[in-house]
């Protein structure tokens, strides 16, 4: 049990990284987003968008600043104002975009899930090694500052021997049959769209996983909609994850060591607060509070800066969140998503006058940019 807490890593602007010329291909709402964080908070420049859709492109530009608007994916990877290229295509279309990226010499940030599965990001890790240039996943979650000193009190045996931990991330996300959250041939399903974060909370704090069991539903379209994991790490350490379309949950994470235990509260994977309590009881509670003003999805300007100050640095992964890791996470959700897919039980059918937005995210429609 810690008697004080670690400070945290800021990835604030202009702290000696280079500032580069983004382009964005996908202007959808997380692009959106991610475009107004880039420019509000970060000291990085948006050079261009592109899409199928020159118009949609031309109104993405129009809204969020961006210098110019391109009608291809290969007339914006192959800018040459343009040095990082952003990946916020549906999952289907990630690694497509970004070995194009890469073939042309830019860095690359790639919209969580990085790929659709764990060969994909293989084939974009080796291609970005072979480039020589920095390829990472946009998991927004590491950067924030709590990352770094929950990361710091795991590292330091502060939490004693970690022998669980635990993390959920549903949404009730009531959609069309043709939504991309549905749709199997765009990667669609929780665990690939929301999954994804407490995987990589888990891995982060365990390691990849050593054996796999998955639970789950399924839609009428074939993707999964709700799955339950349990898997054993390391040293017998056990992870749960759970996650759905179906329903909404607190969005939580623990991690329970035999010294202390540390509760993230809600949604873990955005700027929040967290708190260590010992294991003995009657212990005292420490609380952390995120320092800083940033809140929701302007503190997607962390993960810009980062990958800036990393190509600053020579890299070409993220020390906080390395290839190798980025593939475990997608080899985790791949594996659950077959055991799911093959023995998951139908979901119950859907109310789609019930449909509301989920968090941070547009109001529904069945396009393909998100």
């Amino acid at each position: 049990m810690p008697i004080a807490l670690p400070d945290p890593t800021l990835y604030l602007p202009r702290s000696g990284e280079p500032s580069l010329r983004w382009g964005i291909v996908g202007p959808g709402w997380i692009a959106g987003e991610f475009a107004t964080s880039l420019r509000s908070h970060t000291a990085q420049r948006l050079v261009a968008v592109g899409s199928r859709s020159l118009d949609n492109a031309r109104a993405f530009a129009a809204r969020f600043g961006a210098e110019q608007a391109v009608g291809s994916v290969e007339a914006l990877v192959t800018h040459p104002e343009v040095d990082v290229v952003y990946v916020a295509t549906p999952h289907s279309g990630h690694a497509e975009v970004a070995l194009a990226a890469i073939a042309a010499g830019k860095h690359v940030l790639i919209e969580k899930p990085i790929t659709v599965t764990a060969a994909e990001a293989r084939e974009v890790f080796a291609a970005a090694r072979a480039a020589g240039v920095l390829v990472m996943e946009a998991m927004w979650s590491r950067y924030l500052p709590q990352a770094s000193v929950i990361r710091a009190l795991v590292d330091g045996g502060d939490l004693g021997d970690v022998r669980a931990v635990a993390a959920d991330h549903s949404q009730q996300i009531i959609r069309p049959a043709d939504h991309r959250m549905y749709a199997p041939e765009l990667g669609g399903g929780a665990l690939l769209d929301l999954g994804v974060y407490p995987a990589q909370f888990i891995t982060m704090v365990l390691g990849a996983p050593t054996a796999i069991e998955a639970r789950g539903t399924v839609t009428a379209t074939g993707v999964d909609a709700s799955a339950a994991v349990v898997s054993t790490h390391t040293g017998g350490a056990v992870s749960t994850l759970y996650t759905s379309l179906l329903e909404r949950t607190p969005t939580t994470a623990t991690i329970s060591g035999t010294s202390a235990f540390l509760q993230v509260e809600g949604s873990f994977y955005n700027p929040t607060s967290f708190t260590v309590t010992g294991a003995a009881h009657g212990s005292p509670t420490l609380r952390w509070t995120d320092p800083t003003m940033l809140r929701g999805f302007a503190a997607l300007s962390y993960e810009a800066t980062a990958l800036a100050r990393f190509v600053g640095e020579g890299r070409t992964e993220s020390p906080v969140h390395t290839h190798d890791e980025t593939v475990a996470v997608m080899e985790l959700l791949e594996t659950a998503r077959a055991q799911v897919l093959t023995a998951g039980v139908p979901a119950p059918p859907q109310d789609l006058s019930a449909a509301t937005p989920a968090h941070g995210e547009a109001p529904a429609s069945s396009g393909t940019d998100r």
